[in-house]
């Protein structure tokens, strides 16, 4: 398939495209592409990604988080998480690794990163389907909420609370039906109703 996973919208205008394809408007671009504004191909940025990127994230300096299903990024290991600079290579300072799927990435105000999927570990550290990441991609060791399935889907509130999505059914121990919502320190909010929950798995929230 050459379905598009994610899609991200540059302050520029240019859009990041992530997914399972192998060419974008008839140019050679594996899984990861940027567009002009026109919908036009940027021939400046070719990261050449071995598998899918399923999650696309967009740091203030203009560098670029990607997480899937890929093992190489540019010819270098890379095992489903990456960072990209802004003009497409890749950034050798940043090199966690995820033991399954990355399907979501989201920023925090102060620079470091959740991550959503269906890993049990991160780093070699144990981090059920979610984990923190500090900027130079080690593992926040103080943010352990620990839902008990898949996450899909991360946002990061504007007060520092991130809301996850996913196929969970608690967080922590506690029942929390596919979202949830936890504080800054990763201890779940409990006034964040949970009878909320959804009926099947939550793909995507913003």
């Amino acid at each position: 398939s050459d379905a598009i996973e994610t899609v991200v919208l540059q302050p520029d205008g240019k859009i990041l495209v992530g997914g399972l394809f192998t060419t974008i408007n008839g140019v050679t671009r594996n899984r990861v592409a940027r567009l002009n504004s026109d919908g036009s191909v940027d021939t400046t940025f070719n990261p050449n990604v071995n598998s899918t990127v399923r999650a696309l994230e967009l740091q203030a300096d203009g560098k670029v988080l990607i997480g899937g299903d890929f093992s190489l990024v540019n010819g270098v290991g890379r095992v489903r998480l990456a960072r990209l600079n802004a003009d497409g290579t890749l950034d050798p300072s940043f090199n966690p690794s995820a033991n399954n799927i990355v399907w979501s990435i989201a920023k925090q105000p102060d620079g470091k990163i959740i991550v959503g999927g269906s890993f049990s570990q991160i780093n070699g550290v144990s981090r059920p389907n979610l984990v923190r990441l500090n900027l130079d991609g080690s593992t926040d060791t103080t943010f352990t909420p620990s839902p008990s399935s898949e996450v899909y889907s991360v946002a990061v509130q504007t007060d520092g609370k991130i809301t996850f999505g996913g196929f969970f059914t608690s967080v922590n121990g506690v029942g929390r039906n596919r979202v949830a919502r936890v504080y800054p320190d990763g201890s779940l909010e409990t006034d964040f109703d949970s009878d909320l929950g959804a009926g099947s798995g939550v793909f995507t929230m913003l």
